[in-house]
């Protein structure tokens, strides 16, 4: 089969998205099939093998620098006219991946999209409300000219189609146990993320560092933990500067942006992982902390009880509950029995979570919205597509 995959983010950029296409896009090359990749600013050529287009763009800047918005360009079209695809897959279909629902339909050919980013629910926590209305109109259009609809948590399904969106399926959670395990524990590591104090509980964030995030949330569940619990905050992002100065006086390290050996060495070396965001469709870090046997405590909101079961593999707190949040830090801090307990029913169910069975049942969606563009009467594919 062949693939055409549009998406807003990619390389050199690593977020839960990007992480997701990557352990796809390897996935589908051992699976014998072909693809190629448009994405904004300056990708790799090529990934797994297979091509990579960049496309121009321009930066969402004051609000969100990191985000790149892609452009038509010519070279679109020319790609897609070579490459002659059986499928279009548009990852969050705002911007760039926009233009690849609408390359689609210029040329008649099956669509999947699949909904990573509550869209609106961003627009909302970053002070763009005057957008929001025009946004949920703008992400129901272009998903309703897909023939399949994905996303990848059930709360996030119902979402969807609560928003309007048909023909939604989920595509299952996937994450790397091989990358990321206990096995990782590192006492240097740990003696890094706790500031010189390996020995006090350590508490864990890993993510983008931005206001959506609720990491506020955080500086007050400080408040109410012992005074030797220490913080450790891994990522960047633009409320960095904000938040050093809002956590400056407790016990908090920011390390700055990890990857590789020393992101799963931080995650294996943690006593808990806190997760305070809202905005979430699936929560990745989530995972990656469960697969590395540290349990998580998350907000009861989004896609994050669809990863964390509340009790077993972690705790679910009150959205902006910081006392509620730190209670459930406590129970996992106080008890080492149930910390190990959870750890390992958290590696136990992470351990089901395969890269091979997601991208399998995403290809079996790739088939459906080929048979459904194949067969369905030409007024419902009108219809679809309106």
């Amino acid at each position: 089969m062949r693939i055409a995959i549009f998406t807003e983010v990619f390389l050199p950029k690593i977020d839960g998205v990007v992480t997701r296409l990557l352990g796809t896009l390897d996935q589908l090359h051992d699976m014998g099939h072909e693809a190629v990749v448009f994405a904004p600013g300056h990708p790799p050529a090529r990934y797994a093998g297979f091509r990579v287009e960049p496309v121009r763009s321009i930066s969402f800047k004051p609000w969100y620098p990191e985000l790149k918005l892609g452009l038509p360009t010519e070279r679109i079209a020319t790609t897609m006219e070579r490459f002659e695809p059986h499928v279009v897959h548009a990852v969050n279909p705002v911007w760039l991946a926009a233009w690849g629902t609408m390359a689609a339909t210029r040329r008649n050919l099956p669509l999947l999209a699949s909904f990573h980013t509550d869209v609106p629910e961003y627009a909302t926590r970053l002070g763009l409300e005057w957008i929001t209305d025009t946004s949920t109109r703008w992400v129901r259009y272009m998903h309703n000219r897909a023939e399949v609809n994905l996303c990848t948590s059930g709360p996030m399904v119902k979402r969807a189609q609560e928003a309007g969106i048909r023909n939604v399926g989920l595509w299952p959670r996937a994450v790397d146990t091989q990358t990321y395990s206990p096995e990782n524990y590192s006492q240097s590591m740990r003696e890094r993320l706790t500031g010189g104090n390996p020995d006090d509980p350590l508490v864990l964030y890993v993510g983008r560092l931005s206001k959506e995030k609720d990491l506020d949330v955080c500086r007050g569940m400080l408040e109410h933990l012992p005074a030797n619990t220490r913080l450790a905050m891994v990522g960047s992002g633009p409320h960095k500067a904000q938040l050093e100065a809002m956590f400056a006086g407790s016990n908090t390290v920011f390390t700055g942006y990890m990857s590789g050996q020393d992101l799963a060495a931080a995650y294996a070396s943690a006593d808990a992982f806190v997760f305070p965001s809202t905005t979430e469709t699936l929560g990745l870090v989530a995972l990656e902390s469960l697969a590395s046997g540290v349990p998580v405590v998350g907000a009861r909101a989004g896609g994050i009880p669809y990863a964390v079961a509340d009790e077993r593999t972690g705790f679910l707190f009150e959205p902006g509950n910081s006392a509620e949040a730190a209670h459930k830090i406590s129970l996992l801090l106080d008890n080492r029995s149930l910390r190990e307990k959870m750890a390992r029913a958290g590696r136990e169910q992470a351990q089901e979570w395969g890269w091979r069975t997601a991208t399998e049942a995403l290809v079996g969606f790739y088939e459906s919205a080929i048979d459904l563009h194949r067969y369905a009467p030409k007024s419902l594919v009108g219809r679809l597509r309106s």
